[in-house]
């Protein structure tokens, strides 16, 4: 009786990690020197991060930062896209566990403004 229980309870602990691991995808436009979404308000929680290249003409990127800290150093490295985004195409980011805070996203290869990413 005592392994049945057990084994519920590591099965149940196992389904809430899958939850909690389950990431929401915010899908990003960029044309030439700008995103088309110009802010961003999210809750807490795991998201990956798909940016789609429409005729800039030439690879972008993306780069996330928490909001007066935009060097190098303070990015936030898993929500660079995986693979630089050639033109008409779409790359993701690996999942970025945000927590409440402000955040700007831009794009130095495009290059665009810094917009501002709210996480409540």
């Amino acid at each position: 009786m005592k392994k049945v229980v057990a084994i519920l309870v590591l099965l149940v602990g196992l389904a809430f990690t899958a939850n909690a691991q389950k990431a929401k995808t915010i899908s990003l436009e960029q044309t030439k020197g700008k995103f088309t979404q110009k802010s961003l308000s999210l809750s807490e929680g795991t998201y990956v991060f798909e940016i789609s290249n429409k005729n800039v003409g030439h690879d972008v990127g993306f780069v996330l930062a928490p909001k007066g800290k935009t060097e190098e150093k303070h990015h936030i490295k898993n929500a660079y896209v995986t693979s630089l985004v050639k033109n008409n195409s779409k790359s993701s980011s690996k999942k970025v566990t945000l927590t409440k805070g402000e955040y700007v996203y831009f794009c130095p290869l495009n290059p665009t403004p810094q917009y501002t990413l709210t996480v409540k």
